[in-house]
């Protein structure tokens, strides 16, 4: 049981950390951070921050950063930032910064209204692009519309429907090799990840005129739904098991073959 910092460099004092635990290079673990239990791993780039408590056989995905105080019961995706008692995400790191963006580089497509749409906007993630539906109200309510071969990036082969997510979950946290998709929060809202690889940024779905294209070889994660969100996706293939790369790790060995 390591009660200091003599077993790696970045490890604070006065941590509890059992034998059992996996720490992996460039991690940060502040002073009084206790590792309740055994087979707790720390992938590459993560950092732990002062008093927090990691439950037995959790893994700190690489790159992910857990506040101080945290109490982490459940396993932390890569990049993700946690807080709280239990940890919850509330967004990721590293996402890229544009002015128009609020805290922690979200999207805030309220800046773009007004533009004439139907639009799209480079999200300065690879190819990905949010895209503003045209939209037309009168008195007997709103309607919003997309023409497929016109005004969407791809002629979908397929569409599925997100709903009844407890906001504490998450969906999606793959990348495709080839499938293309395309999302809408028809109802309610989400938050939608996305990342190259290099840069990472973050779109809140609260609109039904709002649509996040969602290219190839981008990892996706979606979280942050509130109870009534409905997410409608559509997807430029059918499904097919080896199309999906389902962890953060294989996703980037996949990039590099392609460099």
């Amino acid at each position: 049981m390591l009660t200091s910092n003599r077993r790696a460099t970045g490890i604070g004092v006065d941590c509890i950390i059992p034998e059992t635990s996996q720490i992996e290079d460039n991690v940060s673990i502040g002073s009084r951070v206790v590792f309740a239990g055994k087979d707790i791993i720390v992938r590459n780039g993560s950092i732990i921050e002062a008093a927090a408590v990691i439950g037995e056989g959790v893994t700190i995905g690489r790159g992910a950063l857990v506040r101080a105080g945290a109490v982490v019961l459940s396993s932390v995706p890569p990049n993700a930032i946690v807080e709280g008692n239990p940890a919850q995400i509330v967004g990721y790191r590293e996402a890229k910064q544009y002015p128009d963006r609020g805290p922690r580089g979200v999207l805030d497509a309220s800046a773009f209204d007004g533009m004439k749409t139907p639009a799209s906007i480079p999200l300065g993630v690879g190819k990905g692009k949010l895209f503003l539906m045209r939209r037309v109200s009168d008195a007997r309510g709103v309607l919003t519309v997309g023409e497929v071969r016109k005004e969407l990036p791809f002629i979908p082969e397929r569409y599925f429907v997100v709903f009844d997510v407890p906001s504490s979950e998450l969906r999606g946290e793959h990348a495709h090799k080839v499938c293309q998709q395309f999302l809408i929060c028809v109802h309610g809202s989400c938050r939608v990840l996305l990342d190259d690889g290099v840069n990472r940024c973050e779109v809140t779905l609260d609109r039904p005129d709002l649509g996040v294209f969602m290219p190839p070889m981008i990892w996706g994660t979606q979280y942050k739904y509130s109870p009534d969100a409905v997410l409608l996706v559509f997807a430029s293939h059918t499904y097919e098991a080896n199309d999906y790369l389902r962890t953060y790790d294989e996703f980037l060995s996949e990039l590099e073959q392609l460099k």
